[in-house]
């Protein structure tokens, strides 16, 4: 399986996104799963990658997070869940994609 972390330069959330990750893949039996981290430094590159702002998680190259009404861009990116608004995916549904994706590699 491939984790990687899409971030601009000095992104605020990239060390709590890279926890967040590493805690949802530890909590899901991927402990040995690497995550990978990746500055995305133009405009050119984001639009290459899909990248909808920092920090972007992708899992085996697919942004679950991903909304089709978003763009490409060097911004941050906010994330909704139950209790609101953050800078981090949130890790109930990380945990579910890791997991989907896990399964899916396994067959």
């Amino acid at each position: 399986m491939k984790v990687e972390l899409l971030v601009v330069e000095d992104c605020p959330n990239e060390g709590p996104a890279a926890a967040v990750v590493r805690r949802a893949l530890d909590e899901v039996g991927l402990s040995t799963v690497r995550i990978t981290i990746r500055v995305v430094t133009s405009q050119d590159e984001a639009e290459q990658l899909g990248f909808l702002g920092s920090p972007s998680v992708l899992i085996n190259d697919r942004d679950p997070f991903a909304e089709p009404h978003h763009r490409p861009a060097l911004a941050c990116r906010l994330y909704q869940d139950d209790t609101g608004v953050s800078g981090v995916p949130p890790i109930r549904r990380l945990r579910k994609e890791l997991s989907q994706a896990a399964g899916t590699a396994a067959q």
